[in-house]
């Protein structure tokens, strides 16, 4: 009988992730069967999703409280499946708070749980580790300092590699890309990364937007860039534009590492993006914001000094952070422009994110992740 795979992505990284280890999985065994909570990415390569994430992709507490009873329900659908339906190996991809407690009611039934990208415990909540190790089977970690931090605690774990070191490439040139896109070669170009949430656009593009405008009126020979991610319709993102006419901003779905390669600087949310970003050595600044109630409680839980994985690779800040009240457009504005002007500090920064690249490690992350996964069928 052909074996099945559940799987839950609660985002676009995470939906990306979850797609990349389905095709190389499927290279090793082409009769497996693949469901579970994923988005357009999961869809395409091949499973059937049971709930699309893309409505319930959110950060922060109040943001989570918000979508609370669309959230149940997403894991009450998930739930119901696993007992009515038990498949072989669940696999759940980030999300943590969510896929905790679908975790939890997978060992009731008897079914295998494997976590794809370690939640942040080492971050904020540390305690709960053990808790993570009563209700998983293995965890697969990204970063070569999980490791460590799990096997301390006594939990199952394995350091299968980066993806992002095999998927954070362009195929084109700098010239190439900005061919693609139809952006002027002669114009320097600003790539803005807003995330890929709605609450993120509502929070960070009108302040990234304001930023671009001040960035023009110093340099007019700058061209801006807009890659609105798979979990976003374009249609969600244009109103935004509606006042900023006056600058040159080119709106793309999706597509963001060619995106990138024709960037000479980039604002960025804070996520994934931050190390595809330093993948590909473009100088940037992160910035976020959540709501204040959410901020005020968080901060008092994280442990750790940065929020930007390309830091927090670092263990130090190559890359300036920009969070809650210091989200200003005069703030984004000072450090674009400091990129662009000062011809040292951008070549120390390019230096900087090309160590965290070698600190990634080698290429094949998700071929290392589909073998443990079948690794855990097999037992």
């Amino acid at each position: 009988m052909n074996k099945t795979i559940m799987i839950s992505a609660g985002e676009a990284s995470g939906d990306l992730h979850a797609a990349n280890m389905i095709r190389a999985l499927q290279q090793l065994d082409p009769d497996l069967k693949f469901t579970g909570m994923g988005a357009s990415k999961m869809h395409k390569a091949g499973a059937e999703l049971l709930v699309d994430c893309t409505d319930i992709a959110v950060m922060g507490i109040v943001e989570v409280l918000l979508k609370y009873r669309q959230i149940m329900k997403a894991l009450n659908i998930l739930r119901d499946a696993i007992k009515q339906n038990p498949p072989d190996l669940l696999v759940l991809v980030d999300y943590q708070e969510f896929n905790f407690k679908l975790a939890q009611t997978a060992k009731a039934c008897g079914v295998k749980v494997l976590f794809y990208i370690s939640p942040q415990v080492w971050a904020w909540r540390p305690h709960r580790v053990k808790k993570m190790g009563e209700r998983i089977d293995m965890m697969a970690v990204l970063f070569p300092f999980e490791e460590k931090f799990y096997k301390n605690a006594n939990v199952p774990v394995r350091f299968v590699g980066n993806p992002l070191v095999d998927q954070a490439q362009s195929s084109l040139t700098r010239v190439e890309a900005l061919e693609h896109f139809q952006l002027q070669q002669d114009r320097r170009t600003i790539g803005l990364f807003p995330g890929s949430r709605k609450t993120e656009i509502q929070r960070l593009l009108p302040t990234l937007l304001q930023a671009s405008r001040l960035l023009y009126r110093k340099h007019n020979d700058l061209q801006f860039i807009l890659p609105v991610a798979s979990t976003l319709g374009i249609d969600e993102v244009e109103p935004y534009l509606a006042d900023f006419d006056d600058i040159s901003i080119k709106l793309v779905q999706d597509n963001p590492y060619d995106v990138m390669q024709a960037c000479d600087a980039i604002m960025t949310a804070s996520g994934t993006a931050t190390l595809e970003i330093a993948l590909l050595g473009i100088p940037n600044v992160i910035t976020y914001r959540i709501s204040p109630i959410s901020y005020f409680i968080l901060k008092r839980l994280v442990s750790i000094r940065h929020i930007g994985l390309v830091n927090i690779v670092a263990e130090k800040e190559i890359v300036k952070e920009f969070i809650q009240h210091e989200a200003t457009p005069q703030n984004l504005y000072t450090e674009i422009d400091r990129l662009l002007t000062d011809q040292n500090y951008r070549e120390n920064m390019i230096r900087e994110l090309n160590q965290v690249k070698a600190l990634l490690g080698k290429e094949g992350g998700s071929q290392n992740i589909a073998r443990l996964a079948m690794e855990m069928l097999a037992d």
